[in-house]
């Protein structure tokens, strides 16, 4: 029971909780950190779910209705580590503080400052250094369908529109890998809702329609970018992607409690300007995570950048690679130059030194910046030149436009750089509050509260000998209590030689204790130059603040320029430090790899990569690739996927030699896993993921497919698999490599567009030599035998298993006819559809037209004598041997 929800009568609880419940119920959704005094508290439900999750104490505070009411609480100063756990569970977080000034009279004035939500996170402590944190908005309506994304950490804003697939929902969602997605609440199919549900890891949030709204959105975009008319940015034509990045700006500025000055323009881009990966690719290709705890992904293996912004460029290029091979080539070509010259090392030694101020002016633009962020981007400005110059050799003599360009964006901050210098000490604390932030010098009001704060003790000793000359009384003292403030001391006996001048402060039993007017003037400043100095120094910092978000356009840039520099550098050190090559594009289709490597599994084994080729095109489309398990048929189909994306980051690639065409889409069908929760066998999860492929895959695109079929019986499998290359093969015209220990798929070697290949082993005195070498031609056998005994399968196993094969061998000798094959195709009038259709009912009559099989149907068991029922037995045993 949501108690605080429920609650209508705040007549009985004190004013302070009056006070809570009041900013509570405009929030009832989200946890409320509520600031009292050094701690965050929760109060009602928030106490009971928080205590949960983070694992604190659960308390009371007071009663409401007679009960006690629950309450839990966090310390201030350790706020963003509990913060970080809550955000990471997908709660939205509310921060209520102290905004007024105590009074005595009643409780302090709070107000909430902040939401703090999964998709509008900038703060450090709650981000991942090498993930983007999106906030995703969708718009709908009849065929159409608006993106827009915002990262607002980084200041990152794209809009996209186009025709709405719903099966295509989740893989572009996947590519913008949202941490929090926006919909309408007046979005009423369901279906779309439940199916971003089931695809989606991350909170979906409705918002009012108004925020949606089509005609409010061009006013709201135009007075966010201070422009007359959006034509500039391209999206003028396209309603939905406006209502949806209005709907993000609202939100935005709704949780952040103020403007958003760093978002200045947005990009708009399509979905086909990148190969499309889905998530089941990601996983199977491991790229950003792998699939084990402690396995090794390609972005683990190939991130060595300097900088928090490259790393971050980096997951985004190998999460949506791109297809315009003019700006790849651009790319390589920088690579290439620093290669040459070995110019990528001291670039990577002076972006070592640049801290991650991509969310540094985030954080800036937002109010919410700490003085060590000013500093970092104090050290930033003053790489810049170093910068510059280790690029100097590579933009004198031309041989990079990418190079120059970026050079260019870097800028000249040199006179924010000596600002920052003048403004900021070199150490400062942690936060504002502190104070002590301000260098000294920076402004004289705040040095003069200083230096009555610093040396208040001096100036009472200096006093006190002045008072005493002037007085004649040795004994005479000054000091200093909190109830009295400072005072001058003279014993009882001393009083009366008091000048007129001193006024009586307090009476003591042995002494009198005096004020005078320099002493009370003292008092005044000392008491109040500590509070005026922290106002001081807030109010400068906030001055500086607004400073750089003047030049916030520039700063960005410079950002994005390191960021994509640093990007270059570390694709130049993986191509130096594994012999990596430059590939080549081509316009024709077809993938041609000579010598390929797969980057992670080089990486970890001790002994040489066996390298192998690839060789497809648009005659030669299909690859049956048999041979044993551990043979290496996954490792070489993932390694032909991955130089191709490598390439298509703009990256050089494992292979002595690559050239590609274009390709669209990569999907993979490999392993084996269940998913029970949903009420998926092994067999139908892998049957999804090979309907998704037969559905969106085109001639462009390259599938992986590793042992389809596996998951039912023989001839199911079978008939399945044939079925499936022939469909990739004939109907969608794709680049694949299909593994498979179904060995009667070989046959299908005579048609044109499919050739055979095996991975290579020998047998030596019973013992299986693995040689991952990947050849043409059919494998002559699985070697399924060899491979468990290598795992360690007893040997009396082993040796049951080898008497059982020779028998089934004996049974089955008959592979299928080829002619099921070249009979269909040369049916041509037929759809593919149809001749897929046909291939699985010849393959699996195959099955059905034993003569033992028929003469045991018609068989009359019921009213067979056990003598006539012993003969039929001899008869089908017969027939079975003929």
């Amino acid at each position: 029971m949501n108690f605080a929800e429920n609650m209508t009568d705040f007549s009985t609880l004190t004013p302070m909780m009056q006070q809570y419940m009041s900013v509570k119920m405009q929030h009832p959704h989200s946890l409320m950190f509520y600031r009292m005094g050094d701690f965050y508290e929760l109060f009602f439900d928030d106490a009971h779910k928080a205590a949960k999750i983070l694992g604190i104490t659960l308390t009371h505070r007071g009663k409401a209705n007679g009960e006690p009411i629950p309450m839990a609480g966090v310390p201030y100063h350790a706020a963003e580590g509990y913060l970080a756990r809550l955000i990471k569970k997908g709660e939205t977080v509310v921060i209520c503080e102290q905004i007024g000034e105590v009074t005595g009279k009643g409780p302090v004035e709070r107000g909430v400052v902040r939401i703090i939500t999964p998709g509008t996170l900038t703060d450090d402590a709650l981000l991942n250094a090498h993930q983007s944190s999106n906030l995703v908005a969708l718009c709908i309506q009849q065929n159409q369908i608006g993106i827009a994304l915002l990262d607002l950490s980084a200041g990152i804003f794209k809009v996209q529109q186009q025709e709405f697939q719903l099966e295509q929902l989740p893989l572009e969602l996947a590519r913008l890998m949202p941490s929090e997605i926006l919909i309408d609440e007046n979005l009423v199919d369901q279906q779309i809702v439940e199916n971003l549900k089931k695809h989606i890891e991350c909170p979906i949030t409705k918002r009012p329609n108004v925020d949606f709204n089509l005609n409010n959105a061009q006013k709201t975009l135009c007075d966010q970018f201070a422009v007359s008319t959006l034509s500039g940015f391209g999206i003028d034509h396209l309603p939905l992607a406006k209502a949806c990045a209005a709907a993000l700006i609202h939100y935005a500025k709704e949780t952040q409690k103020t403007a958003l000055p760093h978002i200045r323009s947005i990009q708009l881009e399509q979905s086909s300007d990148f190969i499309a990966l889905d998530p089941v690719t990601r996983r199977n290709l491991e790229i950003i995570d792998p699939l084990f705890e402690h396995g090794t992904s390609l972005f683990s293996l190939i991130n060595d950048c300097q900088t928090a912004m490259g790393g971050r460029l980096l997951s985004r290029t190998l999460m949506q690679p791109m297809r315009d091979t003019a700006i790849l080539d651009q790319r390589l070509d920088a690579i290439e130059v620093m290669l040459k010259g070995y110019h990528e090392a001291p670039i990577r030694l002076v972006l070592k030194e640049i801290s991650d101020i991509e969310r540094v002016l985030s954080r800036v633009a937002l109010g919410s910046a700490r003085p060590r962020d000013l500093v970092q981007l104090r050290q930033a400005c003053a790489q810049i030149p170093y910068l510059r110059h280790a690029l100097n050799p590579i933009i004198s003599q031309n041989q990079s436009i990418l190079l120059a360009h970026l050079n260019d964006e870097l800028g000249d901050f040199h006179g924010l750089h000596q600002r920052l210098i003048s403004a900021i000490v070199e150490n400062p604390p942690v936060l504002l509050r502190d104070g002590n932030v301000i260098a000294e010098g920076f402004d004289t009001e705040l040095d003069e509260l200083r230096q009555i704060r610093d040396h208040a003790g001096q100036f009472l000793i200096d006093l006190e000998i002045q008072e005493r000359e002037a007085t004649g009384i040795n004994t005479l003292k000054i000091g200093y209590n909190r109830v009295s403030g400072y005072y001058i001391e003279l014993t009882r006996a001393q009083a009366e030689q008091a000048p007129d001048h001193y006024i009586r402060r307090q009476t003591l039993k042995n002494a009198e204790r005096y004020i005078t007017p320099e002493l009370k003037s003292f008092e005044d400043k000392v008491l109040s130059s500590e509070s005026r100095a922290l106002a001081r120094e807030k109010l400068l910092f906030e001055m500086l603040l607004d400073e750089l978000r003047q030049d916030i356009a520039n700063l960005q840039m410079m950002s994005s320029a390191i960021a994509q520099i640093d990007l270059i550098s570390n694709f130049a050190h993986q191509a130096r430090l594994k012999n990596w090559a430059r590939p080549e594009y081509s316009p024709e289709i077809g993938i041609h790899i000579v010598a390929g490597r797969h980057p992670v599994v080089e990486s970890l084994i001790k002994v040489p990569y066996t390298p192998n080729d690839t060789k497809l095109d648009f005659n030669h489309r299909m690859a049956i690739i048999t041979g044993p398990n551990m043979g290496g048929k996954s490792t070489f189909m993932r390694q032909t996927a991955l130089i191709s994306l490598l390439a298509y980051c703009g990256s050089f690639v494992p292979a002595k030699f690559a050239k590609l065409g274009p390709i669209d889409r990569i999907f993979t069908r490999i392993g084996s896993a269940d998913d029970l929760s949903s009420g998926k066998s092994t067999f139908m999860v892998e049957m999804t993921e090979t309907s998704q492929i037969l559905h969106h895959a085109t001639n462009q695109s390259l599938v992986l497919m590793d042992e389809v079929g596996r998951g039912t019986s023989t001839y199911d499998g079978l008939s399945l698999a044939w079925a499936c290359v022939l469909d990739l093969t004939h109907r969608i015209k794709c680049l694949c490599l299909f593994a498979t220990h179904y060995f009667e798929l070989t046959e299908l070697g005579h048609d044109a567009a499919i050739e055979n290949y095996h991975v290579t082993a020998k047998e030596m005195n019973g013992n299986l030599i693995l040689l991952h070498k990947v050849q043409q031609g059919p494998a002559s056998q699985s070697h399924g035998l060899q491979v468990a005994k290598l795992a360690g399968i007893p040997a009396s196993v082993i040796k049951e298993a080898q008497h059982r094969l020779k028998i089934l061998e004996k049974q089955h000798h008959q592979p299928l006819q080829p002619t099921i094959q070249t009979d269909l195709f040369a049916e041509s009038s037929e759809s593919s559809i149809q001749v897929v259709e046909k291939v699985i009912e010849k393959v699996v009559e195959i099955e059905k037209t034993s003569p033992a099989l028929e003469a045991l149907m018609q068989l009359d068991i019921d009213n067979l004598t056990p003598r006539e029922a012993l003969q039929q037995l001899y008869a089908l045993k017969d027939q079975l041997k003929s």
